[in-house]
């Protein structure tokens, strides 16, 4: 095969022949640096796909990880809140027993309406003085929650101490003996010398007598634990309270008894019904007290005002 090459300056021309040899190799040769820059491409954009799925892999793997980070936070977050929302509940819970505790204190007391209202807040005041900022440091939330809490303790230990004290007060005062043993009925026969009843003779009577109702209610006129509860000669059915002190009382000719030996009364506690049991002429209440083991007359417990 001949190949002629003409220049366009000078108008030469020249030839030379090509074996198939020569130009299979030359088109060989072409191929050959072609597949090279295709392969290298290749390699090169397949490297790169590698190193960007790599990429997003690493960044999905971060973010699973802030992702779940951020979730412990908000978990510890609503945690901490529910902790507090429990610790205020129970300060409130508190704050409302102090208060039921304050409003028997007061009744407990009898203070004056108004004297210790546990309604409303405490009244506080003074002159202000102002803290300097770099002095002041204001205090943390579960700061302000410790010393809430460790406040009403305290106010709690003061209210309990307090509480023991007025409810030995009440005690005392329960145990002070006045009034009448009978909610309804009139005194039929007093302390001292009189004309038996049934014998029509002169006789010495230890104790008052309070006639009424039949089953009408018997109480007792002071606080104490009853010794003695039924049958006894002369007095029917009898009921005897130890108030303390060396005082003591009886009441006598009952219908019913509605309490045991062994009982703690409380001052006006229905002890018994109005009967006449015993040496009797009708429904009434024998009414005795005693000083120290010795009958006293009843009269000046029953006309002093209670404490």
């Amino acid at each position: 095969m001949n190949f002629i090459i003409v220049s366009k300056r000078s108008g030469r021309h020249h030839s030379f022949n090509a074996n198939l040899i020569v130009i299979s190799s030359f088109v060989l040769a072409v191929l050959a640096f072609a597949i090279f820059i295709g392969f290298f491409t290749y390699r090169y954009l397949n490297y790169d796909s590698s190193i960007s799925s790599q990429l997003v892999v690493k960044w999905k793997h971060e973010m699973e990880v802030q992702r779940r980070y951020v979730e412990r936070l908000k978990q510890d977050a609503q945690l901490k809140h529910q902790a507090s929302a429990l610790r205020i509940a129970q300060l409130q819970a508190r704050i409302v027993r102090l208060d039921a505790l304050g409003e028997r204190l007061t009744k407990i007391g009898r203070l004056n309406e108004g004297e210790f209202d546990f309604s409303s807040a405490p009244a506080m005041g003074g002159p202000e003085k102002i803290i300097g900022a770099a002095a002041y440091k204001p205090p943390s939330y579960m700061e302000l929650l410790d010393q809430l809490a460790r406040d009403i303790e305290d106010r709690e230990q003061q209210l309990g101490v307090l509480q023991i004290l007025m409810a030995k007060q009440k005690m005392d005062r329960d145990k002070f003996i006045a009034g009448r043993p009978v909610k309804k009925g009139w005194m039929s026969s007093r302390y001292g010398s009189r004309v038996d009843p049934i014998t029509g003779k002169r006789a010495w009577h230890e104790g008052v007598d309070f006639a009424g109702k039949e089953g009408a209610d018997v109480i007792a006129v002071a606080a104490g634990v009853v010794v003695f509860a039924g049958e006894r000669s002369g007095y029917g059915r009898m009921i005897e309270i130890n108030h303390g002190g060396g005082y003591a009382t009886r009441y006598g000719h009952h219908k019913e008894l509605t309490v045991n030996a062994g009982d703690i009364v409380r001052r006006g506690q229905v002890v018994g019904l109005m009967g006449s049991s015993g040496r009797s002429t009708g429904p009434h209440v024998h009414f005795e007290v005693y000083k120290d083991s010795k009958v006293v007359d009843p009269s000046k417990y029953i006309y002093r005002t209670t404490r």
